[in-house]
């Protein structure tokens, strides 16, 4: 084991990949040289046809992957910002989720595309710090992963790249340089296997991304009076229904923590999982925190205002607890 940053997960996970399988190439802007530096030294070893700068454009960005996915590769195409994907709707929507239905399962569409988003990093504001991963999931064709830690960001990445449907792979910026233990020998993670990140009989607190660090911290300081367990869905499509199921079932509480906004998002969606396949053994109603409905602000005291917190999440705790 080595203990490296999500950041160096990320880039042993392609790097490892490119040398297993030709086919499999990175492409985005500023991916040889600059960017968010996953890609850095990348094009030294595989060389400019491998690591392929591109216009900044994510609509040619994104089609040219699904183009090259249908041709036998298998592209990884790097958004520099997530916020940007909206740029390459068509493409992901009636092309890439499409093609394997549309032609009977004759086409497969093997791509991966890596969408850095959330907030806490440098005051990105409304543009550049959104969390759009809720909207995708009613995108039928499309498989989304959403790693927390090192290891998860490493072996999650693997299989996304070798898996052969489309793949939207969510980083949230400020993992990137979080640490954690990662193997030296290979391994792969399977899409749709959650996380059972602590264990514990009071409450299962659901949580993805960025929101599972606040998460196991709040369950650490109420620990002398909850026992909480945290659950990482890991990966949005497929959804690991039976692990979060199985843990309301246990414990007979409920809360679903997400960066994205609280309308619409994957917290309305696990608490509906719950309630139809748990409902008889839950002892309250289950809640969820998600960022406020507005755009994110610029300035850093606003954001903490806007978006879920450690003590945001410890105080819900305590309300369902003093119910």
């Amino acid at each position: 084991m080595a203990k490296i940053m999500y950041i160096e997960a990320l880039k042993s996970a392609l790097r490892e990949e490119m040398r297993k399988d030709e086919n499999v190439f990175v492409m985005g802007e500023d991916v040889t040289r600059y960017g968010f530096g996953i890609n850095r030294g990348l094009v030294d070893e595989f060389g400019p046809e491998r690591v392929r700068n591109t216009p900044i454009s994510e609509a040619a960005i994104i089609g040219s992957a699904v183009g090259a996915a249908l041709r036998g590769m298998r592209p990884v195409a790097e958004i520099m910002f997530v916020d940007f994907i909206i740029i390459g709707l068509d493409q992901i929507v009636n092309q890439a989720a499409k093609m394997s239905y549309l032609s009977n399962g004759e086409l497969s569409v093997p791509m991966v595309i890596r969408a850095p988003e959330g907030t806490e990093w440098f005051g990105g504001g409304a543009q550049h710090s959104q969390t759009l991963h809720s909207m995708f999931m009613n995108i039928p064709g499309l498989k989304l992963v959403i790693p927390s830690d090192p290891y998860d960001a490493k072996g999650l990445l693997k299989s996304s790249i070798r898996d052969n449907n489309p793949v939207i792979f969510f980083e949230h910026k400020q993992l990137y340089t979080q640490k954690g233990e990662v193997p030296k020998e290979e391994y792969t993670i399977p899409l749709g296997k959650a996380a059972v990140k602590k264990e514990g009989k009071d409450l299962t607190l659901v949580a993805t991304s960025w929101m599972v660090k606040h998460s196991l911290e709040a369950a650490e300081d109420l620990k002398s009076k909850i026992s909480i367990e945290v659950i990482d869905p890991r990966t949005l499509v497929p959804l690991d229904k039976d692990t979060i199921i199985n843990s309301v079932k246990k414990t007979g509480r409920l809360l679903v923590v997400d960066e994205s906004p609280i309308s619409g998002g994957i917290q309305g969606e696990i608490v509906t999982v719950a309630m139809q396949e748990a409902f008889w053994n839950m002892e309250s109603p289950p809640r969820k925190i998600g960022s406020l409905n507005t755009p994110i602000p610029f300035a850093e005291s606003l954001e903490k205002e806007v978006i879920p917190t450690k003590e945001k999440i410890k105080e819900e705790i305590l309300t369902m607890f003093s119910d």
